[in-house]
């Protein structure tokens, strides 16, 4: 989702808080938004989350504790997080982050029913280990 829709409203302040684990982005308009670090990461548009295409979503487990170690400005239309579990290659446009926190509560309910029906957790310990890193060449992490 790079790029920027010109019916998007554009940040005007974009603050990390470590410690409560939450991106405040706050958008032309006084729209604000708190997108949690465990939302934004399961929610990462990258290619190694969501796939190349409908039915290829990979589900995000034990992201609970997950951190925002980095934050990266892409141009003036994106910024790039650097999570603690080494996660970085999500480009987060101005778009995307406006449409999740728009649609942050379906999306989080629809989230814990995929963990739940999935029989998994948001939880580290109780999460099971990673896959082995692979897939198209492309996509290196």
């Amino acid at each position: 989702m790079a790029g920027l829709d010109k019916t998007t409203p554009i940040p005007t302040a974009i603050t990390l808080h470590s410690k409560s684990r939450i991106l405040e982005v706050v958008f032309s308009g006084d729209r604000k938004f708190s997108l949690p670090f465990e939302f934004l990461r399961v929610y990462s548009p990258s290619a190694e989350v969501r796939g190349h295409g409908a039915g290829q979503e990979v589900l995000q487990v034990g992201k609970r504790d997950v951190d925002i170690t980095g934050l990266e400005p892409v141009g003036n239309y994106a910024v790039r997080p650097t999570f603690s579990d080494g996660h970085d290659s999500g480009l987060y446009s101005w778009d995307y982050l406006y449409m999740l926190g728009e649609c942050q509560d379906e999306m989080w309910q629809e989230y814990l029913e995929r963990l739940e029906d999935a029989g998994a957790s948001r939880d580290p310990a109780l999460a099971p280990p990673p896959a082995p890193k692979g897939g198209c060449a492309s996509h290196k992490h």
